[in-house]
């Protein structure tokens, strides 16, 4: 059995963040990462969008408002430091009727509110920075960007090994056995014991808590976003990020236009429930998964309450025209010839048991482990900072 001072469950953005900033305040510590795939990065941290969020969205005093603004300059910093390339080529936020434009003056208060540098700008300023956009009117925000996650990750992971710390591969937890002086870990690379334990399990968090035998606050179901990409011709329509007035009801959801680090444009996501955790495809199915999203009474009550929204984001996923028409409104001049499929994501959804979408992150602690029951985004553009956070908990601890 190996051992060592800190072991993190998940080898996504957020899990290797953490490791990192552990390392970086306490040098002399051995971490150990354990990721059940055969390399980082390979589940929501590796197939978002890859937005550098400004956290204009969020609601004052949130963990995502304090850990946006925070964690996206951590995060600059650590990339001007790496040499890895991002790009703030800025977003617009269009409102294409009335309606939207009485939530576009919400939107913009609450930037405000959370510092993020902002201004509401005219249809002719629009038609400057974005040209083939709708609206009537629109938020600017100049600062949010684009970067590759997944280039961010593997920079951490080798970090993380310069550092004289592990990350086990391949290395699925099986069994967690707390124990007053910390915690062992059964995997499939074998068993570990260490201090104190972080868990980072995405989509699989809620699980990770229960081999503990603590009950997840927030129950996860899998959410698969599909995207289209724009064909090179179409690339022009599209300058840099392109975003609607968020529905209050659903956040999370309406299609954008994202500018990519390799030049391209994605178009999407919508949200359709995923038949597996990893159901990268409209075909996988895992029964365990399915079963366990359609017997969540949290899901179910959402299903119940908002049907007509979930079946038009199905019709979406099936019929490429309704996908269009939806894409249209930001950018009238979109054809379904412009379009070929992008990969698929999913995302990993929080709910509580009254069917409420759980948006913000979610941490339970006991003396000897810390869970992060719930990141949502912008859980990539934070997770530096949310990885001080971690370590500032665990310093109050003994070390």
């Amino acid at each position: 059995m190996q051992k060592c001072v800190v072991g993190i469950i998940g080898g996504g953005i957020v899990g290797l963040a953490t490791a990192y900033q552990v390392l970086e305040q306490f040098p002399q510590l051995k971490v150990i990462v354990l990721e059940k795939e055969a390399e980082v990065a390979f589940h929501q941290t590796g197939r978002n969008s890859g937005v550098l969020h400004s956290g204009i969205y969020y609601k004052p005093g949130t963990l995502r408002a304090e850990n946006c603004r925070a964690g996206k300059q951590a995060m600059q910093e650590f990339c001007e430091k790496e040499e890895i390339p991002f790009d703030l080529c800025g977003k617009v936020i269009v409102a294409v009727d009335e309606e939207e434009r009485g939530r576009l003056q919400g939107i913009y208060e609450r930037g405000l509110a959370n510092g993020v540098n902002c201004e509401i700008i005219s249809q002719s300023r629009l038609n400057e920075i974005e040209p083939h956009s709708a609206g009537i009117e629109a938020i600017h925000v100049p600062d949010a960007g684009i970067i590759d996650y997944r280039q961010v990750s593997q920079r951490l992971a080798k970090r993380i090994h310069d550092a004289g710390s592990n990350i086990w591969l391949s290395a699925e937890v099986t069994e967690i056995h707390p124990e007053p002086d910390g915690t062992t870990l059964i995997s499939a690379q074998g068993e570990l014991k260490c201090n104190y334990l972080i868990t980072c399990g995405g989509l699989w968090e809620d699980r990770v808590i229960k081999l503990t035998g603590e009950k997840p606050e927030a129950m996860i179901v899998p959410f698969r976003g599909e995207f289209f990409e724009l064909k090179p011709e179409a690339q022009h329509l599209c300058k840099g990020l392109i975003y609607p007035v968020p529905n209050p009801s659903f956040p999370f959801l309406g299609v954008h236009f994202t500018k990519t680090m390799n030049g391209g444009v994605e178009c999407g996501p919508n949200a359709v429930l995923a038949f597996a955790r990893d159901g990268y495809k409209k075909t996988t199915l895992n029964v365990r998964d399915l079963a366990g999203a359609l017997s969540n009474r949290g899901f179910l009550k959402l299903a119940a309450k908002h049907w007509q929204t979930g079946m038009g984001e199905m019709w979406r996923s099936w019929n490429k025209n309704a996908f269009v028409r939806t894409l249209q409104r930001l950018v009238p001049e979109i054809r379904s010839e412009h379009l070929t499929m992008a990969p698929s994501g999913v995302r990993a959804q929080a709910l509580a048991k009254d069917g409420k979408i759980i948006d913000d992150f979610v941490f339970q602690e006991s003396e000897r482990i810390i869970h992060i029951g719930n990141a949502p985004s912008p859980a990539a553009t934070a997770a530096l900072n949310i990885g001080k956070l971690i370590v500032e908990r665990l310093s109050e601890r003994d070390l």
